[in-house]
């Protein structure tokens, strides 16, 4: 069901003066100037109306129509307080001259924070018996906008906006600023004459430099790009692009690759994600399978809903609407998902707000449901539109666009710390190089991050061709196995343990990847026991896999499995110990379908220690698995 908002555009419909001959006037030059309105009002031209309008009350100051048809051409003309003071007199001159204006005259006062008198008209509105079932919703929504503001304004949150400076800013409009997970680049709009166009600003020693335009490839001349966003390592842009001739629609989500110090041609999404309607505003998932993004295409609960599509082995998937703890009647927009991919932030003009759209946050519960939204307070929110809010992947801050706090001009982002009620989870992310061990040339290698409990993989995707890199956002919380992997080459593990995790310092990291050949080792890190057993933990699922498929792959490949254990404890009981638990290994890849002849086990003991026994980090290093190529 979709409910119709009364529109500044048909507010005329309510007047019946149109067909009226009785008036509240007897006075002709008056009436002679408010059907002069009448005509001005058809004509467009809304200036004479006024003009006109103004010259009936002047003949009659107490002429109800002209007050009342004045007032409905200041609020077309978004001149809301004259608006007000137009309704005012007609109630005082006529409190039950017409229903509607307490209707108007309500909406008017919440557009200039006005909260209680608006409350107290709208809720005079709805002891009416004879209004329509969309304008009771409405009425009651605002009411509701009135009653949250009034108490929100009585309980303001912290907030100390701070302009992002020349280097970003000029006297052009700015906004839409969404940033990679380390920081260190900034993409966002700028328009110049009419025209959007992506712009970037990269962070040195602690401050942004000058922005540049960000690539031809993307931004053209004849058409607008905006509404982004960046992948967390910056390698893959989603924007919107409207009336492009490749376009299925108004407006379509499209994708471009980071290919080297410039981009991609961008290509269209296409269905099912774009239709013949209006998608825009996409925000994508820290693992890049989930995209985010707004349509106004049917089966929706308002005009513009949040949607999501899932990356499937075939593409993006249909399509779901986020439900009705997300979407209302009315508009909903800006998505930014989090990279903790449980926190969304958007803006709404359905949910409890402070007038026009605020910003709102939904968290993910543990039943996979999104929770009703929280309104982030006065005064990040207020009377006017607040929309296009994105955060830092530490959650800190926060930005966003205003033209209204004294800037270089037009619309300038901004940023903010964010009140630690409304913050996401805590992140942090892996940020590493992978190259060849032997000419330290950089390598295009698969890169996945493991969630160690479910054995399900978080993040997925290549390092760099140019330089290796890559980087990947993990949460709070749980326990993580890295797994690098290229063919050709020994794969690489990594752990890391984000329960308890509070310093938010990211994972640096170096891997050097050796070719398969004689005697080279492989350190299994996510390969776990319990204290003084000998029996595979769950948590080691993942990683016996990859060794798996490592063996398939390579199938002339034979291995040692070894065990090694730190310098606690009896000699024998280590050594008899690090043989289990190579054992253990060793049968795991045989009943699952690995050769027996490719694979041999023994356990070392404290023989070989890779670190001196003498801290508990040490020792832990030297409890391990490996295996190490013996014949290929």
């Amino acid at each position: 069901m979709k409910i119709v908002i009364i529109s500044i555009l048909s507010i005329f419909l309510s007047i019946s003066a149109w067909s009226q001959t009785q008036y509240t006037t007897t006075n002709k030059d008056a009436i002679k100037y408010y059907i002069a309105a009448h005509q001005n009002i058809d004509d467009h031209t809304y200036d004479e109306a006024i003009e006109n309008l103004q010259k009936a009350i002047k003949e009659d100051q107490k002429f109800v129509e002209a007050h009342f048809q004045l007032a409905d051409v200041f609020r077309l003309k978004h001149l809301y307080k004259q608006a007000i003071e137009q309704y005012l007199k007609v109630i005082a001159l006529n409190p039950d001259f017409n229903k509607a204006v307490y209707l108007k005259v309500g909406e008017s006062e919440i557009t200039e924070a006005n909260y209680a008198q608006a409350q107290q008209h709208l809720e005079k509105y709805l002891t009416y018996h004879d209004i329509t079932p969309q304008n009771t919703l409405y009425a009651q929504k605002l009411v509701n906008d009135a009653k949250f503001s009034i108490q929100a304004i009585q309980h303001p949150v912290s907030f100390k906006p701070v302009n992002m400076g020349p280097e970003i800013n000029t006297a052009n409009d700015e906004y839409l600023p969404v940033a990679t997970a380390d920081e260190s680049m900034l993409i966002f709009t700028r328009k110049i004459n009419n025209n959007e166009d992506f712009y970037k600003s990269i962070i040195d020693k602690g401050k942004w430099q000058k922005a540049s335009y960000l690539s031809e490839q993307i931004n053209t001349a004849q058409y607008n790009e905006g509404a982004q966003s960046v992948s967390q390592d910056g390698k893959y842009l989603f924007f919107t692009g409207c009336n492009r001739p490749d376009g299925m629609g108004r407006c379509d989500i499209y994708i471009a690759q980071k290919k080297g110090n410039d981009w991609g041609k961008p290509f269209d999404l296409n269905p099912p994600v774009n239709t013949s309607g209006w998608e825009s505003q996409p925000s994508i998932s820290a693992d890049g399978r989930t995209l985010y993004f707004v349509s106004n295409r049917g089966g929706g609960f308002g005009g513009y809903d949040i949607w999501k599509s899932t990356l499937t082995d075939k593409g993006w998937g249909q399509p779901e609407n986020l439900g009705p703890n997300i979407n209302t009647p009315y508009n909903e927009q800006s998505p930014f998902i989090h990279p903790d991919d449980s926190t969304l932030y958007f803006s709404s003009n359905g949910w409890p707000g402070l007038g026009n759209k605020d910003l709102f946050v939904s968290r993910l519960s543990k039943d996979g449901k999104w929770q009703k939204p929280e309104n982030l307070g006065y005064p990040i929110n207020s009377n006017g539109d607040e929309n296009g809010l994105t955060l830092t992947a530490s959650g800190n801050y926060a930005f966003f666009a205003s033209d209204n706090l004294n800037g270089y001009g037009g619309y300038d982002i901004y940023t903010f710390e964010l009140p630690v009620n409304v913050r996401p989870h805590m992140v942090t992310y892996v940020k590493g190089s992978v190259r060849d061990a032997q000419n330290n040339q950089p390598l295009e290698a698969a890169v996945e991050i493991i969630d160690l409990q479910s054995n399900q993989p978080v993040y997925q995707d290549y390092s760099s061709t140019d330089d290796g890199n890559f980087l990947a956002t993990i949460t709070s919380g749980k326990n993580y196995g890295l797994n690098i992997s290229k063919n050709g080459y020994l794969f690489y593990s990594e752990n890391f343990s984000l329960i308890g995790y509070k310093t938010k310092n990211p994972f640096n990291i170096s891997v050097s990847l050796s070719p398969i050949e004689v005697g080279n080792k492989v350190i299994l890190k996510n390969i776990f026991f319990d204290t003084n057993k000998f029996d595979l933990e769950a948590e080691s699922k993942a990683e016996l896999i990859k060794l798996i498929e490592f063996l398939t792959v390579n199938p002339v490949v034979h291995i040692e499995i070894s065990g090694h254990t730190d310098n606690v404890g009896a000699d024998q009981i280590n050594q008899t110990l690090s043989e289990n638990r190579a054992k253990s290994v060793y049968q795991y890849l045989i009943t699952n379908g690995i050769a027996a002849t490719r694979l041999v086990y023994k356990g070392y003991g404290k023989t070989q220690p890779i670190a001196p026994n003498d801290t508990e980090e040490n020792r832990a290093k030297n409890r391990r698995t490996e295996f190490k190529i013996i014949s290929k």
